[in-house]
């Protein structure tokens, strides 16, 4: 029983099969990629034309409301449109994390990342979930008798009417099922990266654990040219591992990063602007989960960043603690090579333009707080 409770895979079932949905999975039907770009197509359409229809500053509570839920799904379509692209690189990834899991004799190292990837990705979907019935229950249970026609849950201009019953209950069921897709579309590829670099840094500790075992195996000092080659190549799957990363996620935190600071924005002024009002209490229902949601995305790219950096410079550190002096000159000018290396750290960027860390996190929170204020005084 035991034993069927250990996980064979970094990459968590719930994710997946999320991957195999969204046709992001190698080998995928390609039915799942025409389903989803017809069906975020026509509706981010839809969305957009809600936007410049009611593009003025005495509806600003509309707009903000209607922008901060087109932003994510934009973005979500981006994603998709990205990993589509690039998905010789994600096949690669998957091969890699394969025989990882297939070469190592020490599995306790990734026994370990693998259960904490499996319970991030079950608690990040979870969230978004969460947050979508949340979202959801505070819209349905708003009352609006002052007006002929009740509102969506996704804020559209649609080119029929649907006021009338049955019409607008089976809209409203369209949007809810969009809406949960959506959600946990945007979870399993945030649970997603956590996993590459749970997995990549479960690497990276067997690397360690290789070098200590190495010096205290071998009293002699005397590092064979196979064992030193051993570590070069595994320091080499790791950087690579690492840029194929990067190049998958690159563009996508870029967009992420701008995105969140204006997403968090929006959310962060519909809350501001309701307390005190009778819609106070509906609006925190409605939004804070929603905001907990897209703050942690944005957390979880600043984190994946900063985490990557700090574990690549313990490879360096543990070369350099071991008593590589004493070797013989051509091995240690070869783990002086590797020392050396691990002094150029490994990252993820946005864009190629800065790397993701927890300081960019929190400057992203900070320039969110700005264009509250800035909105909030043109309301």
């Amino acid at each position: 029983m035991f034993c069927a409770m250990i996980p064979i895979s970094t990459v968590s079932r719930s994710v997946e099969i999320g991957l195999h949905l969204t046709g992001i999975w190698p080998n995928s039907s390609i039915f799942f990629k025409l389903l989803w770009t017809l069906v975020m197509g026509i509706g981010l359409i839809f969305q957009y034309y809600y936007l410049l229809t009611h593009f003025s500053t005495k509806e600003l509570p509309n707009l903000i409301d209607g922008l901060s839920t087109t932003l994510p799904h934009s973005l979500l379509f981006f994603k998709l449109i990205v990993l589509w692209v690039n998905h010789r690189i994600f096949k690669n990834i998957l091969i890699v994390m394969s025989n990882d899991w297939h070469k190592y004799s020490n599995m306790y190292a990734m026994i370990d990342k693998a259960v904490l990837a499996h319970r991030c990705s079950k608690l990040i979907i979870s969230v978004y979930s969460i947050a979508v019935l949340l979202y959801s229950t505070a819209s349905i249970l708003n009352k609006q008798n002052d007006i002929d026609c009740r509102e969506l849950l996704i804020k559209m201009e649609l080119p029929f009417g649907f006021c009338e019953s049955p019409i607008y209950e089976i809209v409203m069921f369209v949007q809810f099922i969009r809406l949960m897709a959506v959600a946990s579309a945007i979870g399993m590829l945030d649970a997603l990266l956590v996993t590459l670099m749970l997995h990549i840094g479960g690497q990276i500790d067997l690397m360690q654990q290789e070098v200590e075992e190495i010096f205290v195996k071998d009293n002699k000092h005397d590092l064979s040219t196979i064992i030193v080659r051993s570590l070069i190549d595994k320091h080499h799957k790791i950087i690579a591992f690492s840029e194929s990363i990067e190049s998958l996620f690159s563009y996508i935190a870029l967009m992420q990063f701008f995105s969140n600071t204006l997403i968090i924005c929006c959310i962060g002024f519909l809350i501001v602007t309701s307390l005190g009002t009778n819609e106070g209490v509906r609006m925190l229902v409605k939004t804070l989960f929603f905001y907990i949601a897209i703050t942690l995305e944005a957390f979880i790219f600043c984190f994946a960043g900063e985490y990557l950096s700090n574990k690549s410079k313990t490879i360096g550190d543990a070369v350099y603690g071991s008593i590589w002096y004493n070797l013989k000159p051509r091995d240690s000018r070869i783990l002086l090579f590797v020392i050396m290396r691990s002094q150029k750290r490994l990252t993820i960027t946005a864009g190629k333009f800065m790397d993701l860390s927890l300081e960019g996190f929190a400057n992203s929170l900070k320039a969110s707080a700005s264009y509250i204020s800035v909105l909030y005084a043109m309301y």
